[in-house]
């Protein structure tokens, strides 16, 4: 199981001005995140909970066609091409860059196992939309697009531009081949046009928000197609799951992180939370936390109709890159963060120094090995960040694979879902989004849309 250290987030490291009494603060609040964790337990199976991704470990059906799958185009493609954007995509990105071998798409297909390459096209960048799609042969190209509603402005134009392009090169009935839909089981344009031109099509489960559905078949597929073991993961939520049913704050990790996230806001005025991994390959959960953070916890109003506009503004980094470029700020600067640090257990590689350049300054370092470098380096951020008085936290997991990423991620979530009781709102809409979508629909010329868009052109002109 993974570990969580909050010692420096202590009264006792870190002094009574920034640190909180732990041992004080569980006491206090120990039935407020008891009646939290069997409150969202107990709700986790009604319907418009938005709470069905605490249930997506157990879909047995779900991993049985995401494998079929996976195994019937096993050796038909080069190349696997996702679209979607925010939740559609950063879960499989965070998980394919964490537990693929590092640097996937420049091995050879030998070196892979002759997996397919997978690329992940989030955003709508015109210049490096049309380099990926010139380099990609598309016809041995797999292309998963992913979005629950199907009128993801950015996703399906991509879509469009990527489907002339298939047909143009295959054909309009080979083409469907090379296509494979993320969607509603029952509504919106996508499923419309999937079943209409006969795709291929997995289901964005009901009352599962985006940015909680990496373990739905929206991260699933993709990270089954380049032929990781999606059994490892599902194991690893299933018991993070059951530790985190634990109601004692004494015991439940996930209840700690949100409750010392939570008051170092309200008491103690840090809203800047930095996720901070010391490992390459888990850079980019942090670039998942910060969307499921920021998107479930920023609210203007709470659940009784009061304005609050809370939310702790989600912070990335990276060990040990990020110690010579945010850390001066993070030592000496406002004392308004509390930090995350991800530490790995025991790497995969062991990477020795060699013992030259001994009559220099560096000859240290010989004969030690990178990893003795990097958690050195990790151990004094953490000791130099409790100097200057500044609070962190740190989850360990033992080792960078299946059952320990799902876990982390699946704290994580938890972890989001009490923070966000605790702050009285609701973790699951996002308000603020839907009005930038709505602008976009309205200057992109959607139906019923053409007076939103007639104020919106001079709301752009005026500014």
């Amino acid at each position: 199981m993974i570990k969580f250290d909050y010692g420096n987030a202590d009264v006792s490291v870190i002094g009574q001005e920034h640190g909180l009494n732990l041992a004080q603060e569980f006491d206090q609040y120990k039935d407020r995140i008891a009646s939290i964790i069997a409150d969202l337990n107990k709700r986790k199976d009604k319907p418009e909970q938005w709470l069905q991704w605490m249930n997506l470990g157990y879909n047995e059906e779900t991993v049985w066609y995401v494998k079929e799958y996976a195994s019937m185009v096993r050796g038909r493609f080069d190349n696997i091409l996702v679209l979607g954007i925010g939740g559609s995509a950063l879960g499989g990105i965070a998980i394919t860059e964490a537990l693929l071998k590092p640097y996937w798409n420049l091995l050879t297909p030998e070196q892979r196992d002759n997996y397919p390459r997978i690329f992940f096209l989030d955003n709508i960048d015109p210049d490096s939309m049309t380099a990926l799609l010139d380099m990609l042969d598309l016809k041995r190209t797999l292309v998963n697009v992913i979005t629950k509603s199907g009128s993801t402005a950015e996703t399906m134009s991509q879509f469009m531009i990527v489907k002339d392009r298939l047909e143009k090169e295959l054909g309009e009935d080979e083409y469907r081949k090379n296509v494979v839909a993320t969607t509603d089981k029952q509504t919106g344009v996508l499923r419309q046009i999937a079943e209409q031109e006969g795709y291929k099509t997995f289901v964005v489960p009901d009352d599962v928000g985006g940015r909680f559905s990496v373990f739905s078949a929206v991260g699933l597929l993709p990270i089954a197609l380049v032929g990781l073991d999606i059994d490892d993961i599902m194991n690893g939520i299933k018991d993070m799951d059951l530790a985190l049913k634990n109601t004692d704050i004494h015991e439940n990790i996930a209840a700690q992180g949100a409750l010392i996230q939570y008051l170092m806001d309200v008491k103690k005025g840090k809203n800047l939370s930095v996720m901070m991994p010391y490992s390459s390959r888990l850079r980019y959960v942090s670039d998942w936390y910060v969307q499921l953070w920021a998107e479930s916890l920023g609210k203007s109003t709470d659940k009784d109709g009061n304005h609050v506009h809370v939310g702790p503004t989600p912070i990335k980094a990276l060990g040990a890159t990020d110690q010579h470029s945010q850390f001066q700020l993070f030592n000496e600067g406002p004392n308004d963060k509390i930090i995350t640090f991800i530490r790995v257990g025991e790497f995969d590689k062991t990477l020795e120094i060699p013992r030259i350049f001994e009559y220099t300054g560096i000859g240290y370092l010989g004969g030690k090995t990178i990893n003795d470098l990097i958690n050195a380096e990790a151990d004094s951020t953490r000791v130099s960040l409790s100097d200057y008085e500044r609070p962190t936290v740190t989850i360990t997991i033992p080792k960078v694979d299946g059952y320990s990423i799902a876990q982390l991620l699946y704290m994580l979530e938890v972890q989001t879902a009490i923070a966000g009781e605790l702050y009285n709102i609701d973790t699951f809409s996002q308000p603020g989004v839907e009005q930038a979508k709505n602008y976009t629909y309205a200057l992109m010329g959607r139906a019923g849309y053409e007076d939103s868009a007639s104020i919106l052109q001079s709301k752009i002109a005026m500014r």
